[in-house]
């Protein structure tokens, strides 16, 4: 703190700030306060005009819902049509895939996307184990014909001698017959004794039973070459058999187009080693096309081979038939294939993407709906009927359902505005207040 100046020293005087000082105009200011007023007034409205129909649906005991959050559709009859929707890809009817008859490397004829006429060699397959597997059996079978040649000369040899001993019974036979007549004359003009009779009458006996054993052995003789001769030819047959096979197989080895087309996919690198029965080349029939689409396994009671479906590539449609359906399902999908009616589209390539609908059912007159969140919301037998802002629960009972429609049964009217959107928020209320 300064000390007081002592008496009779001179004292300067403060300056003050009234020169520098202005008059404020309080208007703007004023106007400003009441402007905040003024827009706090109207919010304060605001509220309470979308407050007032909460308030009223709580003191009636209604459940409120923001319009804004639904969606809303209107019943109507008319033409419904039940459809499966599904993702299809163009596949080649006919795309054969070529394999390797037997192991060995590849040397291909052709490249992937060259057009191929049947009949036209493709690739082949080096195998040195099937060549020398077919030349091995080849030689046993030149050796069984040697043996089934030289077989059949010593039969006919055999067969020759076995001749030859019956005709010389037969010779043997008729010589005792004519010793035996004169035997007789000579015995009857009593110029033969008995004894020389009775030898004369044995010999005629023995001579008989040499012939009929020599035609039995002959018959029997001939029986036993013949047999023998056959077991040999069987045998050469049978290894005729098996280099017919080899040399079919041997021949497989050179890979031919089965149709005319053009080359799809080459398996496996040129040069290449391959195990027996691998893919080694796909030739691509493009002059027919079908669709291979996969559908959601709740669809495998629906769906049957001839129903109608239509195509769409791009912006363009057409009519095809359902053709085929696997048998089984796979990871919850079910495989069919749809083949085009009349001319198919002539942009389609090989593994094109497309969309493909099966049209289920088609009836008129049907009451039905747009379908939306509603069905599974309300497990397919509630629905919220609007009447004004109020929406009210109904009971209905749902028919068939398609991508886009569901069909109604009974609980709703043509003309009835109902909500088509989830209905949790409705907690299952009987009455809810829609609040715009």
């Amino acid at each position: 703190m300064n000390p007081l100046p002592r008496d009779g020293a001179s004292v300067s005087a403060i300056r003050g700030t009234a020169a520098t000082d202005r008059p404020v105009d309080p208007a703007p200011a004023a106007r400003r306060r009441r402007r905040r007023l003024t827009v706090a007034a109207l919010a304060a409205l605001g509220l309470v005009a979308l407050a007032v129909p909460a308030l009223r649906a709580l003191t009636r005991g209604e459940h409120a819902v923001p319009a804004a959050q639904l969606r809303v559709a209107t019943v109507v009859r008319g033409r419904f049509v039940s459809e499966v929707s599904a993702q299809g890809t163009v596949v080649a009817a006919l795309s054969p895939t070529l394999v390797a008859p037997a192991a060995g490397s590849v040397a291909y004829r052709v490249r992937a996307g060259e057009p191929v006429r049947r009949g036209q060699l493709l690739a082949v397959v080096d195998s040195p184990e099937l060549r020398n597997e077919y030349a091995k059996e080849h030689a046993s079978l030149e050796s069984l014909e040697a043996t089934l040649a030289r077989e059949t000369i010593e039969i006919r040899r055999k067969s020759l001698a076995n001749r030859e001993a019956f005709d010389v019974a037969g010779v043997a036979l008729r010589a005792a017959e004519r010793e035996f007549a004169r035997a007789e004359g000579a015995y009857a003009q009593h110029v033969m004794s008995q004894r020389d009779h009775d030898k004369a009458s044995d010999e005629l006996d023995a001579a008989r039973i040499r012939h009929r054993h020599a035609t039995a052995s002959a018959a029997l003789e001939e029986d036993s070459l013949a047999l023998e001769l056959k077991t040999r030819r069987l045998e050469r047959d049978r290894q005729r058999l098996v280099c017919d096979e080899l040399k079919r197989r041997v021949a497989e080895l050179e890979l031919r187009a089965p149709v005319d087309g053009v080359v799809g996919t080459l398996a496996v690198a040129e040069q290449a080693s391959v195990a027996a029965r691998a893919a080694v080349v796909t030739v691509v029939d493009p002059s027919v096309y079908e669709v291979e689409f996969t559908a959601p396994d709740v669809y495998a009671g629906t769906l049957r081979p001839g129903m109608a479906a239509e195509v769409t590539l791009g912006a363009d449609s057409a009519p095809a038939t359902v053709v085929a359906l696997s048998p089984e399902v796979r990871q919850g999908q079910l495989v069919g294939r749809a083949r085009f009616q009349g001319a198919q589209p002539t942009s389609l390539s090989q593994n094109q993407r497309v969309a493909v609908r099966v049209v289920v059912e088609a009836r008129d007159g049907v009451l039905k709906v747009e379908r939306g969140a509603f069905v599974d919301s309300g497990g397919g037998r509630v629905a919220y009927r609007l009447d004004g802002d109020l929406a009210e629960r109904v009971a209905v009972h749902l028919g068939s359902s398609s991508a886009s429609e569901v069909e109604i049964l009974d609980g709703l009217a043509a003309g009835d505005r109902i909500v088509v959107s989830s209905l949790a928020a409705f907690e299952n209320a009987p009455r809810v207040r829609l609040i715009h």
